[in-house]
């Protein structure tokens, strides 16, 4: 019971609801884009692009009326926008070439990525118990694989070797963005952070608009239903990078990664409940496994706050009993000194 209540703090909680938050919102934008690929759309850079919009007028309006100074370099946030721009593109991309089964699979490279990286750059320390935690998260989004495997949902694509390739370069990319923003977010500043994400983003993906998306784009038939799975993407995704870096700041790019594996699950209960449709009964296996991955995952994070906490405290105890012992020393060089001018 006492564990119980050493789990649930404020901040683990936290955590764990934003997560799936953040994971719904991912789902939100998967099924808009479906929506919008069975229109015939098929602009991903120019989906990506009202985003960066958003995220470059709220927030940097923030930062004019603030009037502050940049607390990173300005080329920090070049750099990081032109790498998330590239890591979206190349995952919207491999879905032309490979099957949805090996997206799926090969995008959970971007979890051993994320913690080499924070341990290298950041030197994140991970426990037995986190560990465990990702593996068994793992664990689950590879049931899900051998599920369609099972169900008949195995389609090899047009050329499964570019696509496997443009995922893992994707989920690399997106690697190093979460580390990045994970960097920024604890040593910079997350309105910063969005401002310039969203104004270099933006001005990379009108580039990239205009030499690969400019025939896409004149050729779209607009009516309410393209203009709403499109805005609503938009939307989505703007609320998703809002809420990025306060997940970021409180548990870490590994918990990020880790929670946005069970997107994948959400889409498979919105398909049972909004479009009746049958699954597989591997699913419901796998996505036990991901939230008792969470779950471990997150006390191990409990541990190491409640470790931290007490070094902290001894750390804290130690100074005042030097600088007691200092005092006390100061005290009796004061009395010697009495002592002897006294004699």
């Amino acid at each position: 019971m006492s564990r119980l209540k050493e789990f649930c703090t404020t901040k683990t909680l936290l955590g764990l609801g934003l997560g799936q938050f953040l994971s719904l919102l991912i789902t939100s934008t998967g099924f808009a884009s479906s929506e919008l690929a069975r229109k015939g759309i098929n602009a991903p850079t120019s989906q990506s692009f009202l985003n960066y919009v958003l995220l470059a007028i709220v927030y940097g309006g923030i930062m004019l009326y603030r009037r502050e100074k940049l607390k990173a370099k300005w080329y920090y946030y070049l750099i990081l926008g032109l790498i998330d721009v590239e890591a979206n593109f190349l995952v919207v991309k491999a879905y032309q070439y490979t099957s949805l089964t090996s997206v799926m699979l090969l995008d959970c490279w971007s979890i051993p990525s994320v913690m080499i990286l924070t341990w290298i750059f950041l030197k994140t320390k991970y426990r037995f118990k986190k560990i465990t935690g990702v593996v068994v998260c793992v664990a689950g989004l590879v049931a899900v694989v051998f599920s369609d495997v099972h169900s008949g949902d195995w389609s090899g694509g047009s050329k499964p070797l570019v696509g496997d390739g443009l995922v893992i370069a994707g989920a690399t990319l997106y690697a190093v963005s979460n580390v990045s923003e994970e960097f920024l977010v604890k040593n910079a500043d997350r309105v910063e952070l969005m401002a310039l994400l969203g104004f270099f983003g933006a001005i990379i993906s009108a580039i990239q608009i205009a030499i690969l998306e400019r025939t896409e784009l004149k050729s779209i038939h607009w009516s309410a239903g393209a203009a709403f799975p499109f805005f609503g993407f938009a939307s989505a995704m703007f609320l998703f990078y809002s809420f990025v870096p306060v997940l970021l700041k409180m548990t870490g790019s590994t918990m990020l990664n880790l929670s946005l594996l069970s997107s994948d699950m959400w889409a498979v209960l919105i398909r049972i409940f909004a479009y009746h449709q049958k699954v597989d009964w591997i699913y419901f296996i796998a996505f036990g496994a991901v939230v008792i991955g969470l779950v471990i995952y997150s006390g191990g994070a409990a541990d190491e706050d409640r470790s931290t906490d007490v070094a902290d405290e001894d750390a804290e105890r130690s100074k005042q009993d030097e600088e007691a012992g200092a005092t006390a020393s100061r005290s009796r060089g004061l009395l010697s000194g009495s002592s002897s001018k006294s004699g």
